[in-house]
């Protein structure tokens, strides 16, 4: 035991003693003996995973769950497709103030134009195939029933490792995000990337959210989607595997790094929100602001974040009023999007737009088919629209926003596990990475991108699927 501590304290100080020699000093033995025991304490800290059941009732007592993978098919029914016709028809619009553009929200002109095209020119039945172009499946978790795709790569060479990567979706997206990026990643040698790069991808769908069964008790946060995502890793035979999410995915998947740090080999985002910092942080902005050098802030970071008050400030105030809405009463505004898809595609749609770059607020259409198909946008709100999901996802908010943030168990501990981070350029707020060391001390890529917003895997799959690429050959080398 004591030579095993040695070794690690004389592997963790860069030395190279040969093995047949002993340390004679006790101090030194005593000091390696502590260096390990502070090294594995390090490696230990994990959230505890925890239990529980969201399912109607009381967890049943004397009947196991079913922990089958049930294949999923979506279907485009006639009478869902009548309903919707319908209510197009019966939508009331109201005019717009001139040249309000989307400062005031969904310019209503603009949504004249999607709701024509949605009645008269959608075609949601071949969507639909396009949907079910990936596999499909279900399976029960903590009495919800789970939704997911899972892509396996085509048939590889020998040379060819298959490495399985999570992505979490977050609101008001879904798992139809992932569609342009997952054969980059799973057939990369086809669209120019690395093709010894290879993943065997899943998508779950957040309960509550597209086909993932809703919680029918309050209290369904982040820490138990994680915890369920854990679950259905396990249940798919995967005892280590990448993580990859944006929005709520970043959270959500950080948690899982900080529940099961020794099952997740890497960690990748595109979107972080990180605790205020106090004093730290306000000396960092202020100094930063003449002197970045000094705080560890480099040029891109100071072009990102400066001017303060009126980048972060009040554009985070004039983009959170959904946030405030959703974080207390969401089922409110939530009974007026289920009842209407004129309402419900103002509300989503809105999101894709000045997420996306917050200058399009300035164009008339809000710069929708900058980075989207109409087609890809409306199937993105048809999965809200026909599982009747908008509301059941809206309570996310309200469930993961504590009285207290700052006792929340993920606050107490830093994430070890290898990090990537790509800052995309146009995301509504920037980390950088000397502000994310303080979570993640283990940060082996950090990526300023050159373009893209808050849907990175949406706007920009290439990008998004070279950076996950280079930060998995990184940790797979290490």
């Amino acid at each position: 035991m004591w030579r095993q501590w040695l070794d690690t304290g004389r592997e963790a100080l860069g030395t190279h003693w040969p093995h047949n020699v002993l340390v004679p000093s006790v101090a030194l033995g005593v000091g390696g003996a502590l260096l390990c025991w502070k090294l594995h304490s390090r490696k230990v800290k994990s959230i505890e995973l925890g239990e529980g059941w969201w399912g109607p009732g009381e967890k049943p007592h004397l009947l196991s769950e079913d922990t089958s993978i049930r294949p999923f098919i979506i279907e485009a029914s006639d009478q869902d497709i009548e309903d919707l016709h319908e209510r197009l028809d019966r939508t009331r619009f109201f005019s717009p103030l001139e040249d309000s553009r989307f400062h005031y929200g969904f310019n209503s002109n603009q949504l004249k134009k999607v709701v024509t095209y949605w009645r008269n020119g959608f075609d949601w039945k071949k969507q639909v195939k396009i949907l079910n172009r990936y596999p499909h499946y279900k399976t029960t978790i903590e009495g919800l029933e789970v939704h997911f795709i899972h892509v396996k790569p085509p048939q590889l060479s020998s040379k060819q490792k298959i490495l399985p990567l999570l992505m979490v979706h977050g609101w008001p997206g879904s798992i139809y995000e992932f569609y342009q990026i997952i054969p980059l990643l799973t057939n990369p040698g086809k669209h120019g990337l690395d093709p010894n790069i290879v993943f065997e991808v899943i998508c779950p769908s957040i309960p509550g959210y597209g086909f993932s069964e809703a919680s029918h008790k309050k209290g369904f946060t982040a820490f138990a989607a994680a915890r369920i995502f854990y679950k259905l890793m396990l249940r798919l035979g995967f005892k280590e595997f990448y993580l990859q999410g944006g929005d709520w995915g970043s959270r959500i998947c950080t948690l899982l790094s900080q529940m099961k740090p020794e099952s997740v080999k890497g960690l990748h985002l595109n979107f972080m929100v990180l605790p205020t910092g106090g004093l730290k942080r306000l000396k960092s902005l202020i100094i930063g602001r003449y002197l970045p050098w000094l705080v560890g802030l480099t040029q891109e970071d100071s072009r990102r974040i400066y001017p303060y008050m009126e980048k972060n400030v009040f554009s985070i105030l004039r983009e959170t009023g959904y946030l405030h809405i959703q974080a207390t009463k969401p089922d409110t505004v939530g009974s007026s999007l289920n009842d209407s898809p004129a309402g419900l595609a103002a509300y989503i749609l809105e999101k894709f737009s000045t997420w996306t770059d917050s200058v399009f607020r300035d164009l008339e259409d809000g710069g929708l088919d900058r980075k989207f198909s109409l087609d890809d946008l409306l199937t993105n709100v048809m999965i809200y629209w026909v599982t009747g999901s908008i509301a059941s996802s809206m309570r996310f908010y309200k469930e993961n926003f504590p009285r207290n943030y700052n006792s929340t168990p993920d606050t107490k501990i830093g994430v070890y596990v290898p990090t990537g981070i790509a800052a995309f350029p146009c995301e509504l707020v920037h980390a950088p990475r000397v502000w994310a060391k303080e979570k993640f001390s283990n940060i082996v890529t950090y990526t300023y991108m050159p373009r893209g917003g808050h849907f990175a895997a949406f706007e920009e799959p290439e990008l998004l699927a070279a950076d996950i690429q280079n930060f998995v050959l990184k940790v797979e080398k290490l």
